[in-house]
């Protein structure tokens, strides 16, 4: 729960300071020998600041409900 927790604050801190998660990810398109074509393709997941702060306040919320739970 604590893992889940951390991520979901990491997740939410992403979304509210670059907006999205976004990567590159090159393809061979044709290998003859010496000569290579290679493509680029840009991905990315845009994600709303509303939700990056909901998920930074749940994962805050579920860190210390989790750090609050006392074992008898």
């Amino acid at each position: 729960m604590k893992l889940f927790a951390i991520v979901l604050i990491v997740l939410g801190v992403i979304g509210l300071i670059a907006g999205g998660v976004s990567w590159t990810k090159k393809d061979k398109v044709v290998d003859l020998g010496p000569v290579e074509v290679t493509r680029t393709e840009h991905k990315s997941i845009p994600l709303p600041p509303v939700v990056g702060g909901l998920l930074l306040v749940a994962g805050v919320v579920l860190l210390v409900a989790n750090g609050r739970r006392t074992i008898p």
